[in-house]
């Protein structure tokens, strides 16, 4: 009866191990003493959200990716960088913005195109879901979609950080962080920026 007691504690115990989700930090600390599964797990959770975080920055899905991987190449590279003093994902989010960043200062010195140059397909861009939503109606989609139209005629500066608060549900003091701009400044242009899309949204209807 003892033996069967202690097989039955093993195998709760065995069971919790594989339930284990590492936190951000513990997953960077483990990739930085060589469990390079904990670097594909770190890949596996913030690829998307910086999808949407870059895009909001360079409205191009093709160049949002070439940033997104040149990112986790700095992580994979530059891992010992890292200090626990920080949370990873204002470590993460700091290295995709200022990537983001240095491809606008790029694009303003390359020739620039009107619009009636370019055919519609070619300008016209979605912002990509931070996580696909399951069992959503149409009534729902149709409602995002004009969100994401809103956000995409923001101010840069606006369209950043209502991203990372509302869409990627960061606090503000991390955004603060991340944009280096004061943490009043982040709360001010986040509460224009969800005015700017209310008045959108009543707009649509």
């Amino acid at each position: 009866m003892e033996q069967g007691s202690q097989i039955s504690s093993s195998i709760q115990s065995l069971t919790k191990d594989k339930e284990i989700r590492y936190t951000d930090e513990e997953l960077i600390i483990r990739f930085q003493d060589g469990d390079e599964q904990a670097f594909v797990e770190l890949v596996n959770r913030y690829r998307n959200r910086l999808m949407t975080f870059v895009c909001g920055y360079v409205f191009d899905i093709d160049k949002a990716e070439d940033l997104v991987q040149d990112t986790f190449v700095k992580l994979y590279t530059k891992k010992d960088s890292y200090k626990p003093i920080a949370k990873f994902s204002t470590w993460i989010y700091t290295i995709a913005g200022n990537l983001a960043k240095t491809e606008l200062r790029k694009k303003k010195r390359r020739p620039e195109y009107t619009f009636t140059q370019l055919g519609s397909n070619e300008w016209e861009f979605t912002l990509p879901a931070a996580e696909p939503e399951t069992g959503e109606t149409a009534e729902d989609h149709l409602l995002m979609k004009q969100i994401y139209k809103a956000i995409q005629v923001l101010p840069e500066q606006s369209r950043i950080v209502v991203i990372l608060r509302d869409m990627q549900e960061l606090a503000y003091k991390e955004i603060s962080m991340i944009v280096d701009v004061p943490l009043g400044t982040v709360k001010s242009r986040i509460n224009r920026a969800r005015l700017k899309i209310q008045q959108a949204l009543e707009e649509f209807r």
